[in-house]
């Protein structure tokens, strides 16, 4: 029997996700070295602190402060710190020095994944990071190479664990958005600053990431529009609710243009042909597969010319889920070692560009109230016509304040899919009516 070759692996960072790795590596090295072709030696684990608590009890002598050095000597190299820097410099210096890398930091990948993948390009290694994007759904691979031979048309997800749970919870409860957040918190699906989950910052990093892949083109975090869920209120989920919606934070990366292959509803106002990159809360009808992705679970829907319609659910985040998308990256990255040749290359030969929110496609849900008087629906009805908005569904509720006794309506319209700069001018145009007294909501809807 052939002796098994050694490969050194370099592990940065031992948070939640980063334990479960070594405790990994450590207790099953017999299965990985079988399923790898080669023996995968824990050479070393650098943190910030040597002394900080740990989910995993690690032998101490793994630990080191020295992240230059521990990269310099490794084959492999796993960066799990997070952030920009010093992870960007650490993975740099592994590549120059021959190391694959593989990584789990989705905000790296967003800002500055073109120069990561250049540096692995001249270097022959393999640069991996199918942890970066909805936890141990396997979702980057399957788009990269399963697909690679079909055309994808459009990509939504459920991508950020913390403010499904929101969403869930206020829908399922009616709570308040801070009440639902505190829950949040309380069960750890939360952080103490939430703001890079609720505000959608988190989902436009794995948004930058999906489009980039599906669409063989280079996008950024800057690329992204991002609006995240803090000014979702109870009556927003209510009244979705009623109406046979559940509202989402979605990621969403859609090819739009005559050169897309689609149909004419999906092209631009003024025909240009692009990808749309976008976060933002999103009302889905409750058939929609994705409307039954509850609690903190992600989820992606994918569309292709070919395969069709193809969803991946599962756990989006926490040490154990997120260590197994880490551990498959480990061994694809082994492998290529051992087999020999160059790292597995990014395939970018699309080069389309990043089309801003005004080009957009989608539908609207207009919430208004309005004067109960002859005539409103028919005057809502011609501004509509004239900016080239149709209007798919409109429904009536009549109001009486039992102070004034004065009657008002809540209109509630969905609109048929159109430009966005279409639809927020028909919406600014709609607030000068004398009829209307107040817009008490708008949110894009898609899936109808």
């Amino acid at each position: 029997m052939t002796e098994l070759r050694t490969l050194k692996v370099a592990l940065l960072g031992c948070g939640n996700v980063g334990a479960q790795v070594a405790r990994i590596l450590l207790d099953d090295a017999e299965m990985l070295a079988s399923r790898a072709g080669a023996r995968l030696e824990l050479a070393g684990i650098a943190v910030r602190n040597l002394d900080a608590p740990r989910d995993v009890e690690l032998p101490r002598g793994l630990f080191t402060t020295d992240a230059e050095t521990l990269v310099k000597d490794a084959d492999l190299v796993i960066e799990l710190m997070g952030g920009i820097e010093p992870a960007r410099t650490l993975i740099l210096t592994a590549m120059r020095n021959g190391a694959c890398v593989v990584t789990g930091n989705k905000a790296l990948v967003a800002k500055d994944g073109p120069t990561l993948h250049e540096e692995a390009d001249k270097a022959g290694v393999q640069l991996s990071y199918e942890a970066a994007v909805a936890g141990a759904i396997p979702i980057l691979r399957p788009i990269r190479d399963s697909l690679s031979g079909d055309r994808i048309s459009r990509v939504l997800g459920i991508v950020n664990g913390t403010t499904n749970f929101i969403l869930d919870q206020m829908d399922s409860t009616g709570a308040q958005f801070a009440d639902a957040l505190a829950e949040a918190q309380r069960l750890g699906y939360a952080e103490a600053d939430p703001t890079a989950d609720v505000e959608g910052h988190d989902a436009a990093s794995k948004a930058a990431i999906l489009a980039s892949l599906s669409f063989h083109t280079r996008f950024s975090l800057d690329d992204v529009y991002c609006e995240g869920i803090s000014s979702v209120t109870a009556a927003d989920i209510a009244a979705a609710k009623d109406a046979g919606f559940v509202i989402k934070l979605l990621a969403i990366a859609e090819k739009l243009g005559p050169a897309a292959g689609t149909e004419k509803d999906t092209e631009t106002a003024d025909g240009d042909t692009g990808v749309s990159v976008r976060v933002h809360p999103t009302l889905l009808p409750r058939e929609h597969p994705l409307a039954a992705v509850h609690g903190a679970f992600n989820a992606v829907f994918v569309e292709a010319e070919n395969a069709g319609e193809l969803m991946f659910y599962g756990q989006g985040a926490g040490g154990k889920p997120t260590a197994s998308a880490v551990m498959g990256d480990l061994i694809s990255a082994a492998r290529s070692i051992v087999l020999g040749g160059p790292g597995r290359a990014e395939t970018t030969t699309g080069h389309v560009v990043a089309l801003p929110i005004t080009s957009a496609v989608t539908s609207y849900y207009i919430g208004l109230d309005v004067a109960d008087q002859p005539g409103v629906l028919a005057k809502i009805a011609r501004l509509f016509a004239e900016h080239g908005v149709s209007i798919e569904i409109m429904r009536q509720t009549i109001h009486r304040d039992a102070d004034s006794n004065i009657e008002s309506a809540e209109l509630r319209i969905v609109t048929h899919r159109a430009s966005e700069a279409a639809l927020a001018a028909t919406v600014e145009a709609v607030k000068g009516l004398d009829v209307i007294n107040s817009v008490t909501s708008v949110l894009r809807v898609e899936g109808v």
